[in-house]
């Protein structure tokens, strides 16, 4: 068998928008990831269906595998043929044991390469404000390893060199060391009053951040209980954090936000979280698939220019009813004389990308709001179709048959339980690592709550804020047990945003 390739991957700090394109493109289509406690977990939602994927963390008081497990890991999956992702924090060459790592691929034969990553030592503290170089305060920069224990003897750290030789220092792995570090740099020759600070968690929602002086760091961590991993930046630019400071302003700075949506339409959302500080976790519930029977939705298409009216209820039902039509070979022409009917303007936005207008269009996904749009448009007699999910709920067909409208209800796509990983979820609402959840629809709560299969759900989201996109979807939570805190008043992701916003206090 042909040997593989290994890539050592720098994953960045912990936003994992901070990945490189390459990163990225990589996890994507390996067979076999290898990653450790700070290499990002979103990212591993990106590996491809049926990829390995391997956990070999170490923390400062824990290994899961020794440096030499991983070593022979690496080799051992690479003489299989396989393509493989070593998946690290920042970046594999700053004192990530990147280069341990390559030394013992040339030593076996294997192939490898490295994709430097987004290193803490600059990403930390330009997310707290804090750059590094600046040319009014220094123009030198230097990254020294914070894990080595500074009263011995044989320091591979000149210390009379480095306290004074360059004007920012960033310290990593530092914290169990940071009264000897600072005692240490003082010793020779940097000022006590020097500027200093500690980015706990750096680019990610728990980041925190510590300002000080040199000489009271120590004993201001110690107070504030600040612990590993975190970043130790010496140096005047410290001091321009109180005017460049600008991710722990953003509105949803601090909040881990689950998406519950199908993977296919949870980028609008992830991205609007993203921008206002937030981090979107994507725990897709419900995944859209195509119905396992055609032939009503065939038969419909077939009779197209039969119908008086078509109601489209989501971008879902626009987007699998042309698709259907595509493979049936018909002619969007065939729509002809039906008037169109869209819920809401996502969905109408929708239908105008084939270039169809609609003559309808209710802000509101209820029956009642529905109708009385419709009132005086829709008459007695009327042929109405009405294509879309499966699991729909029965009032929009029942409320157009009392109109007297003859009601066609097909199904366009079906929605079926998502493959979110559930154990994760449950670890972190644990953890109390998830402070927002986001429901979007009924069905993403029926389907939340029995991945979740908690039997004290209470408990699990005591201290989360529920978010719902509506009156409809927060019924369904509260009848499943489930308190809510936020329904939008616009049934959009946009109002989503806006009412999460609102209970913010934005």
């Amino acid at each position: 068998m042909s040997k593989g390739v290994v890539y050592l991957v720098g994953a960045g700090p912990g936003d994992p928008k901070l990945i490189t394109v390459k990163g990225f493109e990589l996890i994507r289509k390996a067979d076999t990831i290898i990653y450790d406690r700070l290499a990002g977990h979103r990212l591993l939602a990106y590996a491809r269906p049926g990829a390995e994927i391997v956990y070999v963390g170490k923390s400062p008081d824990r290994h899961t595998l020794s440096q030499a497990e991983i070593n022979r890991l690496m080799v051992e999956k690479a003489r299989e043929g396989k393509t493989i992702v070593r998946l690290k924090g920042g970046d594999p060459f700053v004192f990530g044991r990147g280069g341990e790592e390559a030394e013992c691929l040339v030593e076996a034969g294997i192939s490898f390469e490295v994709v430097p990553g987004v290193t803490s030592a600059i990403a930390a503290p330009a997310y707290a404000g804090i750059p590094v170089t600046h040319r009014d305060c220094t123009s030198t920069l230097a990254i020294i390893t914070g894990n080595e224990d500074p009263l011995k003897e044989d320091s591979g750290i000149a210390w009379d060199k480095i306290s004074t030789g360059a004007g920012t220092l960033v310290f990593l792995m530092g914290m169990a060391n940071l009264p000897d570090i600072a005692r240490r740099l003082m010793e020779n020759g940097r000022s006590p009053q020097t500027p200093a600070a500690l980015v706990r968690w750096g680019t990610r929602p728990e980041q925190r951040t510590l300002v000080s002086t040199l000489e009271n760091i120590g004993a201001k961590a110690a107070e504030a209980g600040l612990k590993n991993p975190a970043v130790i930046i010496v140096g005047d630019v410290v001091s321009l954090r109180d005017k460049l400071s600008w991710f722990e302003k953003k509105p949803l700075f601090g909040k881990r936000v689950l998406v519950t949506r199908s993977r296919e339409q949870a980028s609008v959302l992830s991205e609007a979280i993203s921008e206002l500080g937030g981090e979107p976790l994507e725990f897709p519930t419900i995944s859209v698939v195509e119905p396992e029977d055609h032939g009503p939705l065939d038969q419909a298409i077939a009779e197209l220019n039969t119908f008086d009216w078509i109601i489209f209820t989501s971008v879902n039902g626009v987007e699998f009813f042309f698709r259907r039509m595509r493979r049936r070979r018909r002619d969007i022409r065939e729509l002809y004389p039906a008037r169109l009917c869209a819920i809401g303007p996502k969905t109408r936005e929708a239908l105008e990308k084939y270039g169809l207008l609609v003559e309808a269009m209710p802000d509101e996904y209820r029956a009642e709001a529905i109708v009385e749009d419709l009132k005086g448009k829709v008459k007695a007699g009327d042929r109405v179709l009405l294509p879309r999910a499966d699991i729909a709920r029965k009032a929009l067909p029942e409320a157009l048959a009392e109109m007297g409208a003859h009601v066609s209800e097909v199904t366009a796509y079906c929605t079926v339980a998502g493959r979110g990983d559930a154990a994760m979820i449950k670890e972190m609402l644990e953890n109390g690592e998830i402070q927002i959840i986001t429901f979007t629809s009924s069905s993403t709560v029926r389907n939340f709550v029995a991945m979740l299969a908690a039997p004290d759900l209470k408990r699990f989201l005591s201290g989360v804020t529920v978010a719902c996109i509506g009156p409809i979807t927060a019924g369904t939570a509260k009848e499943s047990g489930i308190r809510v805190d936020v329904v939008a008043g616009e049934y959009t992701i946009e109002g989503l945003i806006k009412a999460i916003l609102k209970h913010c206090g934005f």
